[in-house]
């Protein structure tokens, strides 16, 4: 990817992410909701081949 699409891109995500949160304030997820989602991202991994992407778990 070229330097200035890089940038570009920074720019865009910068705007995108920075604007207020408009969710209701009381909104709050579970701790077993945080708890679960963190131990499946440690147990994703993505194998790369030459056309395929392989995603495994590994409970």
């Amino acid at each position: 990817m070229p330097r200035c699409s890089i940038k570009i891109l920074y720019n865009v995500m910068a705007k995108i992410y920075s604007k207020k949160n408009h969710a209701p304030k009381g909104m709050k997820p579970k701790k077993e909701i945080i708890s679960f989602l963190l131990n499946y991202s440690k147990a994703l991994t993505i194998m790369k081949g030459n056309e395929n992407n392989f995603e495994i778990i590994s409970n």
